[in-house]
């Protein structure tokens, strides 16, 4: 029997097969969609019934791909033709909060944002902010290892997460790692699931590292530079002196002219580039006129706010880039981290390529951690050959500056051409034998992450 009827049978109204849910579930926010439609979406409410498919989908061989809240950037979590989507979005409950232990225990489908609403009231927070925090899930954060705004001062989502509760594609459950915030029993397969992107089972619980809630003042600033160049040795500078901001955002030229016209503000000089920059904590009005003077040292016109709701407007100019690129047209939204000393020639580098493809190319980046953000904007549902390309430049590019092909969004489909060249053919081969340990039938998110078989 194939999968579909035995799905239906086992797990009656949660399989849902109504065209527009299949539709759905074949694109993410990368623009990305996956060739033809999948069977059926599956709607987990409980870890038995994330068991159920997985058990069904190894006796029928067939595909799985595992979804939160389709807000990827990379492809991940598109399903195609014959495949299975597991959706965790309706597993969304707080399980157990302890702020004794500064940890609680989640499922994967709760929101970002609704999760620190409610731990708020024991005077904790999970740290990880990713700019979707508002509509991606803890789930999708975990498969993507996921990082955002604040992860310079406070970490990525691979420092906040002590252990997993995974479901394997045959439909065993595995509780990895541990409660303690010291623990070192075997090898870390929690970090190994985490960016992950699905290929190696089920997350279906998890248990998150906390921190208090910040104590003291919040101060932010803005800094214009004549140009970005300029803006990234400032940032730069900020990190070499030793001051640590919890976020510290550039935005090139095209990039801030974009989010002034969606927000009807007036329009920045020509070629002027600016840093958002937040302190927090006790030390934090110190550490802000510290940071000001070395932004004004490197030529910014800085602006302090320490009050809050003020510092709140300043830094939701930030937080409309994505909405400010996608009202351009069509969004490839990349994700290159070097390190942060490199980051002057990332932007050269950037410069150059536009210049060589006839390319604008709005740019933000986290520059407290060296992860930038290039956008390339086209009309139309695929992406132009010439815009690839010019990816390709950019990728091999942060390769050669000592960086990554992503720091947070993932590989995903849209990269996995290029993964490889950063790893190595020795390493690349190992990472895909690891992965068949955990899926030996190769089920769980097939083509993604690693290029399919010829």
């Amino acid at each position: 029997m194939t999968a579909l009827p035995l799905l239906q049978e086992e797990l009656g109204p949660l399989v849902d097969v109504r065209p527009e849910a299949l539709e759905e579930a074949r694109a993410d926010r990368s623009g990305h969609a996956a060739v033809g439609r999948p069977l059926a979406v599956v709607h987990a409410e409980t870890v038995d019934h994330v068991q159920r498919t997985m058990r069904i989908a190894t006796a029928t061989r067939t595909p799985v791909v595992v979804r939160g809240a389709g807000t990827g950037l990379a492809g991940a979590a598109n399903a195609g033709e014959g495949e299975i989507v597991l959706s965790t979005r309706r597993m969304d409950a707080i399980l157990e909060v302890r702020p004794d232990d500064l940890l609680a225990v989640v499922e994967p489908g709760i929101l970002n944002a609704d999760l620190n609403d409610r731990l708020a009231a024991s005077g904790v927070w999970w740290a990880p902010d990713p700019a979707s925090r508002d509509i991606s899930t803890v789930g999708g954060n975990i498969a993507t290892g996921a990082g955002g705004l604040l992860c310079a001062k406070y970490g990525v989502v691979r420092d906040a997460v002590l252990g997993v509760d995974l479901v394997l594609a045959d439909g065993r459950l595995l509780h990895l790692g541990h409660r303690s915030v010291k623990g070192v029993t075997g090898l870390d397969l929690t970090s190994l699931v985490i960016g992950s992107e699905g290929t190696l089972g089920v997350v279906v619980g998890a248990t998150l590292k906390l921190r208090r809630l910040v104590a003291g003042d919040v101060c932010t600033l803005t800094a214009t530079f004549p140009d970005v160049r300029a803006a990234a040795a400032a940032s730069a500078a900020v990190t070499a002196a030793g001051v640590q901001p919890a976020i510290m955002e550039l935005m090139d030229a095209a990039s801030l002219a974009a989010v002034h016209a969606l927000l009807d503000l007036p329009a920045p000089a020509p070629g002027a580039a600016q840093l958002t920059v937040r302190t927090d904590g006790p030390a934090a009005a110190a550490e802000a006129e510290t940071i000001a003077g070395i932004l004004r040292d490197h030529g910014g016109l800085t602006t302090l706010a320490r009050d809050r709701e003020e510092g709140e407007r300043l830094l939701a100019i930030r937080r409309s880039m994505h909405a400010a690129m996608a009202s351009l047209g069509t969004t490839l939204i990349e994700d290159v981290s070097v390190p942060r000393s490199a980051m002057p020639a990332m932007f050269d580098e950037i410069a150059r390529i536009e210049r060589d493809f006839g390319l604008t190319i709005p740019t933000v980046a986290h520059a407290g951690d060296g992860n930038l953000h290039p956008n390339f904007i086209f009309e139309g549902p695929e992406t132009p050959t010439h815009v690839w390309a010019a990816a390709d430049e950019l990728f091999r590019s942060a390769i050669r500056l000592g960086g990554t092909l992503t720091g947070e969004h993932g590989i995903g489909v849209l990269k996995r051409r290029w993964l490889a060249d950063e790893l190595g053919d020795d390493q690349w081969r190992l990472q895909r034998q690891i992965a068949g340990v955990f899926d030996p039938l190769g089920i769980l998110n097939p083509g993604k992450v690693f290029e399919p078989d010829a």
